[in-house]
């Protein structure tokens, strides 16, 4: 493959991952932001997680992080306690509610999905398998 072929398969393939993500987005139809939906899942994830660390998690800056978690806390998708190793900053830690959100937008956007790839040859399904093996590997390894 040429420099050229591997720029024009990167841009389809972004387009096809933006235009993934925008409708799973609206397919679960969370009430939140995506931003807020992505700092909620990454303390599911990762957490306890503290301000700090959801920031750079997040890849945004520590005051747009507290803002996100004041607005995740108002709305009792996670809680804040004391930090035991540093009483100046807390923890932050998804609440039973946030997880069962989480748990209902994952099922809704993997029930859309599966009747999207119902209709698949036997032989799609095996190239999507693989197709999401290598996407795997290659966001794994920050290529």
């Amino acid at each position: 493959m040429t420099a050229s072929t591997h720029s024009d398969l990167a841009g389809r393939l972004r387009l096809a991952i933006t235009r993934t993500a925008r409708r799973l987005r609206q397919e679960a139809d969370s009430g939140l932001s995506p931003t807020l939906s992505s700092a909620l899942a990454t303390v599911d994830r990762f957490g306890p997680l503290t301000p700090s660390e959801i920031a750079a998690l997040e890849r945004v800056q520590r005051p747009t992080a507290t803002r996100v978690v004041g607005r995740l806390e108002e709305a009792g998708l996670v809680s804040r306690a004391g930090d035991p190793t540093d009483r100046r900053s807390s923890l932050i830690a998804v609440t039973p509610e946030g997880r069962a959100l989480l748990r209902r937008l994952r099922s809704r956007k993997n029930a859309f999905l599966a009747q999207r790839i119902e209709s698949l040859s036997e032989d799609e399904m095996a190239t999507l398998a693989e197709a999401t093996a290598i996407l795997e590997r290659v966001m794994e390894d920050g290529r």
